[in-house]
């Protein structure tokens, strides 16, 4: 899908793009951050994969450093109280259910809504990166799409018994998705990411994980519509 801008036509160093950068990148940095954290608390949870969430968490902070790094490459200061303001409704509701020991909303929330909500940003935003982000984020984005798959796996492993609780977790938390697009829409746009192929890629990579682990064709529909009107 084309993109607002050509790569030629921006200015990685004016101060319109910058400000805006300082907003998404520090969006990824607490993204990373968020998912370093969750995957932890899933090892706790889980501990007979415990080992395999601290490999995971561990990737998530060399991704955080990798983030920070086009940061400071840009020159910019990051707005990570903005970011930790962007991720505080999927953030309380993680550590909700992890009180509750509920698993499958915890990985519903960290291992396929977050997951291709980085997916779907790191596609868009590639082809439009300055030369030092691209390196970065193309070596992230074959590590999240590792991260989606152990997800969609230990779901679809228990999918008769979790059913229900995913669907659950979809109608709760997919509509927060939605507003964290419109709410950095106009940021993304100056960084010559479209609002529309980055809810086009999020649906493809979110529909493409709920039918891994079992959903019909219907019943994805109806989840992937959650929220969607007032994006």
């Amino acid at each position: 899908m084309p993109q607002t801008q050509a790569i030629s036509e921006i200015d990685f160093y004016s101060d319109t793009y910058k400000d805006a950068y300082s907003r998404i990148d520090g969006i990824v940095i607490e993204g990373e951050q968020e998912a370093h954290e969750n995957y932890i608390r899933l090892g706790e949870m889980l501990p007979e994969h415990q080992d395999d969430f601290i490999r995971l968490s561990k990737m998530e902070a060399r991704h955080k450093k990798g983030f920070e790094a086009c940061g400071r490459n840009l020159k910019v200061t990051c707005d990570l109280d903005f970011a930790r303001r962007f991720f505080s409704d999927l953030h309380k509701n993680f550590q909700d259910a992890a009180a509750e020991d509920k698993v499958p909303t915890c990985l519903v929330i960290q291992s396929l809504i977050i997951e291709c909500f980085a997916i779907a940003a790191y596609n868009i935003y590639i082809p439009v990166a300055d030369d030092f982000a691209r390196k970065i984020t193309e070596s992230v984005v074959k590590d999240e799409y590792q991260h989606l798959n152990y997800g969609e796996e230990w779901l679809k492993a228990h999918f008769d018994d979790v059913k229900a609780e995913i669907q659950e977790a979809n109608r709760k938390n997919l509509p927060i998705v939605w507003r964290m697009l419109n709410e950095v829409d106009k940021d993304a746009a100056v960084l010559g990411m479209e609002k529309e192929a980055l809810v086009e890629d999020f649906m493809i990579q979110y529909g493409e994980a709920l039918s891994n682990i079992g959903f019909s064709t219907g019943e994805i529909m109806r989840m992937s519509a959650y929220g969607l009107v007032a994006a």
